[in-house]
């Protein structure tokens, strides 16, 4: 059964801003943690410091891993709007239909991925 290209955009679109909102509340979630984690008890001593300070450069990270992926997700739905979905940034071939499905918010095929990271 064919599929009208409007009801795929859609599809792809609905399915972008599902997980640009799951990555989202997962942020919202990761930067609450953070902001707890931050108040000092009197009562710590300097292994309780050590520990909660690691406890926040691993929550940061992470959110700093949700800011990404959602910034990569507002990227694509940019993309999708302007018609550029689905097109590598690099060699302007079309991404494959897998590797979308896999990574909805991909830019790059993966041969434009490889070389991007050094791995020819």
């Amino acid at each position: 059964m064919l599929v009208h290209p409007q009801t795929r955009t859609q599809d792809i679109h609905d399915a972008l801003v599902a997980r640009r909102d799951e990555l989202q509340a997962e942020y919202s979630t990761a930067v609450s943690d953070m902001t707890l984690m931050s108040k000092a008890d009197s009562g710590d001593d300097v292994a309780d410091l050590g520990t909660k300070a690691f406890a926040r450069e691993q929550e940061f990270a992470l959110a700093q891993s949700f800011r990404t992926r959602m910034d990569q997700v507002e990227r694509a739905l940019e993309r999708l709007a302007g018609g550029r979905y689905g097109i590598c940034e690099g060699c302007s071939d079309e991404i494959p239909v897998a590797r979308l499905a896999a990574f909805p918010s991909v830019t790059f095929c993966v041969g434009c991925k490889s070389r991007r990271e050094g791995r020819h």
